[in-house]
C-alpha cells in the first residue's frame, strides 16, 4: 500500500474523484467553502491560533486543507510557522494538485509557494508553515507518530466507502495525539464516527453541515 499513488478521474475537468473509492477530494459545490466550513469553524479557527499550533488531519488529498489553514494563518498576521501533519495512504502526484487548485484563485499565493517545492511527500518548510505528510494506513503511522495536535482535521474519503480510516481503534488513536483543550472537526455526521469518537473521549456536537450535507460533527478533548 505504501507505494501507492492516488488514483484519479475528473469530473467537469476540475473536481478529482478517487476511483478506488468513488468519492470527490472535495465538494461538487465549492470546495474551499466546504474546508472554511468544516475545518476552520469547525475547530474555532483562526481564532485559537497561537504560536506553535498544530494541525493534524487524516487525508492530505489536494492539500487544500493545509492551504486553506496557511492562509487563514498569515491573514491572521502570524509570523512563525504553523505546524501541520497529515496521513496519507494514496498521496497525489503534484502535477495533479496543481490541476486540482487551479479550481481555487484565491489561494494561489500560497498554492504556487507550496507547489514550487513539494515533491510529493515528506516534509517542506515554508517559513510560516511547516508541513509533514507521513506516507502509509494511518491505522499503522498515526500510533507511532509522537507528537499531539491541537487540532484535528478528519477528511478521509466517507465512512461507507473507506470505513478503515473512520474505525474507532484509529480514532482512539486521534484522541491519543490530541492535546488537551484540542478539538476535532469532520463533514461527517455517520452515527459510528460520532460514537467512536465520544468512545474516545471527546464531547461531541452535530452541528450543520455544508452545502447538501445537513450535519457535520465537532469534538473537544477536556
Amino acid at each position: 500500500m505504501q507505494d501507492q499513488q492516488a488514483e484519479l478521474q475528473w469530473r467537469d475537468g476540475q473536481v478529482p474523484v478517487s476511483t478506488r473509492f468513488d468519492d470527490p477530494y472535495f465538494s461538487l459545490e465549492n470546495g474551499l467553502a466546504e474546508t472554511r466550513h468544516v475545518f476552520l469553524d469547525g475547530n474555532d479557527l483562526p481564532d485559537r491560533f497561537r504560536d506553535g499550533f498544530h494541525i493534524a488531519e487524516l487525508g492530505f488529498g489536494t492539500g487544500l486543507n493545509m492551504l486553506t489553514a496557511w492562509a487563514a494563518w498569515e491573514q491572521a498576521g502570524h509570523q512563525t510557522p504553523l505546524q501541520f501533519t497529515s496521513f496519507e495512504a494514496f498521496p497525489m502526484v503534484p502535477a495533479d494538485m496543481a490541476k486540482a487548485l487551479a479550481a481555487f484563485p484565491s489561494l494561489s499565493s500560497w498554492r504556487d509557494r507550496f507547489l514550487e517545492v513539494w515533491t510529493g511527500e515528506g516534509t517542506c518548510d515554508l517559513d510560516t508553515m511547516h508541513l509533514t505528510v507521513i506516507k502509509g494506513d494511518a491505522r499503522q503511522t498515526l500510533p507511532a507518530w509522537a507528537a499531539q495536535a491541537d487540532a484535528w482535521f478528519l477528511d478521509g474519503f466517507s465512512p461507507a466507502k473507506n470505513p478503515e480510516l473512520w474505525g474507532e481503534s484509529l480514532l482512539s488513536e486521534v484522541a491519543r495525539h490530541t492535546a488537551p483543550g484540542g478539538t476535532v472537526a469532520t463533514y461527517t455526521a455517520a452515527g459510528f464516527v460520532r460514537r467512536g469518537l465520544m468512545n474516545a473521549g471527546f464531547d461531541v456536537s452535530r452541528v450543520p453541515g455544508y452545502g447538501r450535507k445537513r450535519h457535520m460533527v465537532r469534538g473537544f478533548l477536556a
